[in-house]
């Protein structure tokens, strides 16, 4: 008999977390079955780990369960020779998972047994009677998974409500729905009011104002949602509800038909949020607006367009009548940048400073990180020529920048009265001409330079410290308690580790967009990265 250790390790799952809380629980049944075996297995030498590998609460239909992942990290590692299971559903219900699960094992020399089923994988004969029985465990599995769709399909074609949180305006009571009188009444003076001023942002502030908390996202599920009218919808269809609905038809037709001009009519971004909005003019003077249109792929294009084109008078449209919105801002971007890096420039400013103080907020400015924000702050307005840009800066504000920089404060944003010099400076910019004759930017002035946001590396780093965390098997409250922060921040906080890779990579690399915000960041809740792409870039 060999003198060697055979280290085994007990895995125990359990599909809900029903019962769990009891003092002696399912998987304390399947552990104390699998202690009592390999204490059977002594004369082979076979001794128990103390890790426990118990995954309460997860569906062996994949492999994302925490235990499970810790298990296999161990087997490579080298920690693990035999894993014992009470059966072989326990340790998954996926042919294919059991077979990257095998691959793992053979690679590192370790096994499995199921004590109720006398299996070995050391064995060919234990490996096809194994393939056999996962074959039906998960022909089973998805008999199941189609009967349960079947059911709830067939229950909502009937109205049915099939649990789920109740939409706001009804509570739920015998697996049913009924109206809420209050509530009711705050969901119809919603669908009245949106009617009324047809825009969600101020059906919200509204909101407010009476005491409500509803988001604009939430407020555009409530409009569309048909439960409202009495219907239960399924996979895009929608079949007549058991429950009374709350809204007449007429009035969500009403809405339905306001929001379908909204989507026709409305910018896809708050034109105040834009860079230039009320400081950008032509060459004539004409104010020029944020715009977009939409092109034969759906893709939207944004431009900053003369008022007197859209006020379709041509006798007052400059040379520069339309311009590309992303290509100037970036331009703009860029030009702060080097602004902040050439020393003629900043000398008028500073040339009253102490000589010390000039050196270091000359090495300071170096190193600085501009948001649009404050860019917007900085500038009093923007003309366009065809060959070149003009633009004026507020001379106070600008200074007191330079000392909020020194003083390693927050800039103070000064008021009308207080901003009485400018500064302006021209730069040669290439404008082209596409086939209609309106004016587009075809170049561009410098190349943008990295702007590292060290709080916004910080962050990210610490949701994919966290998410590892979680991979490893603790819980959001554990990482709360550990951190002396609240659960819900550590939640918004992990759902950073699912951006897109090139939005992380453009932060690392410090080329995100200027008004890259934690706060835009964290308003991204689209799984699909390049939908997430799209959104910070607009």
């Amino acid at each position: 008999m060999s003198d060697k250790k055979i280290r085994c390790a007990i895995y125990t799952r359990k599909s809900t977390e029903e019962g769990l809380e009891q003092e002696f629980n399912s998987l304390q049944a399947q552990r104390e079955a699998c202690e009592a075996y390999i204490k059977s297995q002594k004369h082979e030498n076979w001794q128990l780990l103390p890790t426990e590998y118990d995954d309460g609460g997860y569906s062996g239909g994949n492999m994302e369960r925490p235990a499970l992942k810790r298990l296999l990290s161990d087997i490579r590692s080298g920690l693990v020779d035999i894993i014992v299971v009470y059966k072989i559903d326990r340790l998954t219900r996926s042919l294919m998972d059991f077979s990257k699960i095998v691959e793992v094992l053979d690679k590192h020399n370790a096994s499995f047994v199921s004590i109720t089923q006398h299996f070995n994988t050391t064995t060919s004969m234990g490996r096809l009677t194994l393939n056999m029985l996962l074959s039906f465990a998960q022909f089973e599995r998805e008999v199941t998974g189609e009967r349960i769709r079947d059911k709830i399909s067939a229950s909502k074609k009937k109205g049915m409500w099939m649990g789920g949180k109740p939409p706001l305006g009804y509570y739920r009571k015998d697996k049913k729905i009924y109206p809420d009188e209050e509530k009711a009444k705050l969901i119809i003076s919603i669908f009245q009011k949106y009617v009324d001023i047809k825009s969600t942002t101020l059906v919200k502030e509204w909101l407010n104002k009476q005491g409500h908390n509803i988001s604009v996202g939430n407020l555009n599920c409530i409009l569309r949602n048909k439960a409202y009218i009495g219907l239960v919808g399924h996979k895009g269809t929608w079949y007549q509800g058991e429950h009374q609905g709350i809204i007449d038809e007429s009035l969500f037709e009403q809405v339905q038909a306001v929001m379908a001009d909204n989507r026709i009519n409305r910018q896809h971004y708050d034109p105040k949020k834009s860079l230039l909005s009320g400081k950008l003019y032509d060459d004539k003077g004409n104010a020029m607006s944020p715009s977009w249109s939409t092109g034969c792929s759906g893709k939207t294009y944004r431009y900053y367009v003369s008022q007197a084109l859209i006020r379709k008078e041509p006798g007052k449209v400059g040379k520069v009548s339309k311009v590309s919105l992303p290509q100037l801002e970036n331009f703009i971007d860029s030009w702060f940048d080097q602004f902040l890096c050439e020393k003629p420039k900043i000398h008028p400013y500073i040339q009253h400073f102490e000589v010390s103080k000039q050196k270091k907020l000359l090495k300071l400015l170096f190193s600085y990180t501009i948001t649009r924000d404050i860019e917007k702050s900085l500038i009093r307005h923007i003309k366009l020529r065809p060959n070149e840009v003009e633009i004026t800066l507020h001379t106070e504000q600008v200074l007191e920048l330079f000392n909020a920089i020194y003083e390693n404060r927050e800039m103070h944003q000064l008021k009308p009265e207080e901003l009485k010099q400018e500064s302006t400076y021209t730069e040669p910019y290439h404008i082209g001409t596409i086939a209609n004759g309106e004016k587009i930017i075809v170049g561009q002035f410098v190349e943008p330079r990295k702007r590292p946001n060290t709080e916004l590396i910080k962050i990210l780093n610490q949701a994919y410290a966290w998410h590892q965390d979680i991979l490893d098997g603790k819980t959001t409250q554990e990482i709360a308690n550990r951190e002396k922060v609240c659960v819900q921040y550590v939640r918004r906080i992990l759902n950073l580790s699912f951006l897109s890779p090139k939005i992380v990579r453009s932060i690392l690399n410090g080329t995100q967009p200027a008004d890259c915000t934690l706060k835009k960041l964290l308003s991204i809740r689209i799984p699909n990265w390049r939908e997430q792409e799209e959104i910070l870039t607009k």
